[in-house]
């Protein structure tokens, strides 16, 4: 590389000194064409060129003669010592190689020994290798028999743990686990069911009967220690436990024991409330409060409601209970269980109940109680079947036959009471208005509707009761008031009529389901007043001088005698007649029945007499038509009857 620079020096000097040399004496040196092609080279593509060069920079750091002349002895003897060192390094290498290759030799010669030995032990224990993996096959299926046998035996059968829990049972307490271990015992005696259709009959059969027998005995131990535990249960708050629920809910694949059981629950039951009640009357409650039932005897709705409230209580209790106690039960039926078992524990009370009530009923408190008492056994009989749900209970057929009872003497007491009426029928008083007896029985009926309309029965059956009361007093109401006018004149009659029927009324209208007896009365008094009106008119027109006059026209017939020649229609008598007229119509009230100022309604006496006052009006038009008809031959008719009909009218209205 020295010589090339030095070259290109020396050819670069030359190049300047010959430049006026032709061109083929340059193409022709060497050293022409050696600086020419150094020139044309692209250092920039000659990748070999540029490490060299790189390489070169690394020790070459003083460009001058000296060291340009050096340079090929410096590549020389650093690319020897180059070689040097990789001769060294490569030494180490070798030796290295060589001790790995004399391992691997003795590694060799030590497996080729080993292998010589196994070959030489497996040839001696070719028979030992043979029986050692037939033992480890039959191991094998061993371990799988084994696994079958343990899987066998945990599914078809018990362990000790629920062994012991089956068996504790028996001097114990009934526990959680003992329900999980017959739980398990009928889950197996249903899966070994599925051994019967295999060729393991005889095991499964075994299994069965084993299961079989566990479970009847554990029924039986169950059914004992629940039938203990219904009997205790005497007190008046009866706690229902989860585990007597659980037993229960056990025992309905058994119906025989759960029927048992349900009936020493109820007896149990019934023992407590018949106590309870007896308490209740006599006793109170826990230091007196609530005072004794029976120190209310003297009032009998408070005597008899604090009964059936405290039987309506008891029973709502009793089938809590028994909704708590069979609540995990999900056989048929158990809604009709627990109404026989209410009406079972309610039975007691009966003839206690039965025995007060009916006490309370012979004593004959009066029509009006008897009534109430009646509408207060009917709301319980209906409050209580809501609760019992059958009306086969006894419970409930005491309720309806003392019901029935206060019923039957409520109406034999109206009975007695109409009767007695009948039998000394009082006469109208003077002023024409109700007899005592007529007030006192519509004050008892107003009573007994009162108590009616503040019934909490059902709508219906106070309906269906009210008929029945109402015709048990309207009707001999009307016959008396009938009977008691018979003497009486038709006026007096019908005042006295219209002042009774109007009393009834006004008493039933103030009350419901009373519309039919209301427009039955309406109508009476109606025919009543048609009379009055009536005799009111022919009060009037017989006092002003008119009802013979009004007679005559209605009679007389035009073809045969002219009106003014009938005897006393002359125009004379017709003239002092209407004097006596023109008197009434300057003071119309002066004119009216004595009996109408008995009436005790207003408002039908205004009617009688705006009626009545019509009549006389017709009757005063029939007569005026009648005058002044020219076939009636009166001379200047227009005299004798001074006013128009519609003169009168308006005077009278």
């Amino acid at each position: 590389m020295a010589d090339t620079k030095v070259d290109v020096t020396v050819d670069a000097s030359n190049g300047n000194k010959n430049a006026g040399n032709s061109g083929a004496s340059q193409q022709q040196n060497p050293l022409s064409r050696k600086l020419n092609k150094i020139l044309e080279t692209r250092l920039d593509n000659d990748k070999e060129m540029l490490e060299a060069l790189k390489a070169l920079s690394a020790f070459f750091v003083e460009n001058s003669l000296r060291t340009r002349r050096n340079l090929r002895g410096d590549i020389e003897k650093r690319s020897l010592s180059i070689n040097e060192e990789f001769v060294r390094i490569f030494k180490d290498v070798k030796e290295e190689l060589e001790g790995v290759h004399e391992d691997v030799q003795a590694m060799s010669r030590c497996c080729e020994d080993m292998t010589n030995r196994l070959k030489a032990t497996k040839e001696q224990t070719q028979d030992l290798i043979v029986k050692t993996t037939k033992l480890q096959a039959e191991n094998h299926q061993l371990e799988i028999r084994a696994q079958v046998a343990n899987a066998f035996l945990a599914k078809f059968q018990l362990t000790s743990e629920e062994m012991s829990a089956l068996h504790a049972a028996r001097d114990g307490p009934i526990t959680e686990d003992f329900f999980k271990a017959l739980g398990r015992v009928k889950h197996i005696h249903n899966d070994v069911k599925v051994l019967l259709r295999t060729n393991q009959q005889t095991a499964g059969l075994e299994i069965m009967e084993q299961m079989a027998l566990l479970q009847e005995t554990s029924y039986e131990q169950l059914y004992r220690w629940a039938q203990n535990e219904c009997r205790a249960l005497t007190q008046e708050s009866c706690d229902i436990s989860p585990v007597l629920t659980q037993a229960m809910e056990s025992l309905q694949d058994r119906p025989v024991l759960y029927k048992y059981t349900l009936d020493e629950f109820g007896t149990a039951r019934r023992c407590a409330v018949v106590r309870g009640f007896i308490d209740a009357l006599t006793r109170g409650g826990p230091g007196g409060t609530p005072r004794p039932i029976e120190i209310h005897s003297h009032d009998p709705m408070r005597y008899v409601g604090d009964m059936l409230a405290w039987l309506h209580q008891a029973t709502a209790s009793e089938k809590e209970h028994l909704e708590a106690l069979l609540k995990q039960v999900s056989m048929q039926g158990v809604e009709e269980n627990i109404q026989e078992v209410v009406g079972h524990i309610t039975e007691g009370v009966c003839r206690p109940l039965k025995v007060r009530i009916e006490q309370v009923i012979v004593a004959e408190p009066g029509a009006v109680l008897l009534y109430k008492l009646s509408n207060l056994l009917k709301f319980y009989h209906h409050t209580i079947s809501g609760i019992v749900g059958t009306s086969l209970a006894a419970l409930l057929t005491t309720i309806e036959e003392m019901h029935l009872l206060s019923k039957k003497m409520f109406f034999n007491s109206l009975s007695l009471h109409a009767s007695k009426l009948m039998d000394k029928i009082e006469l109208p008083p003077p002023d024409l208005g109700p007899t005592c007896s007529l007030n006192q029985t519509l004050s008892l009926l107003r009573e007994v509707l009162a108590s009616h309309d503040s019934s909490v029965v059902p709508l219906d059956a106070r309906q269906a009761d009210f008929a029945q009361v109402l015709s048990c007093i309207l009707d001999p109401l009307l016959q008396l008031c009938t009977v008691s006018a018979s003497n009486l004149g038709i006026a007096d009659m019908a005042t006295y009529m219209v002042n009774s029927l109007y009393m009834m009324k006004t008493t039933l209208a103030l009350f419901e389901f009373t519309d039919k007896r209301l427009e039955m009365l309406e109508f009476q008094i109606e025919a009543h007043l048609d009379t009055l009106i009536n005799d009111q008119a022919s009060y009037v027109l017989t006092r002003a001088g008119l009802s013979y006059i009004y007679n005559c026209v209605q009679q007389h017939k035009p073809e045969q005698n002219p009106l003014a020649n009938v005897p006393s229609m002359d125009s004379a008598s017709l003239k002092a007649a209407m004097v006596q007229f023109d008197r009434y119509l300057s003071a119309p009230d002066s004119l009216m029945m004595p009996q109408l100022n008995f009436l005790l309604s207003a408002t039908l006496k205004e009617q009688i007499i705006k009626q009545s006052t019509e009549l006389v009006c017709r009757a005063y038009e029939e007569l005026y038509a009648a005058v002044m008809n020219p076939s009636s031959q009166y001379k200047e008719p227009e005299t004798i009857l001074q006013r128009s009909p519609q003169q009168v009218r308006t005077l009278l209205s």
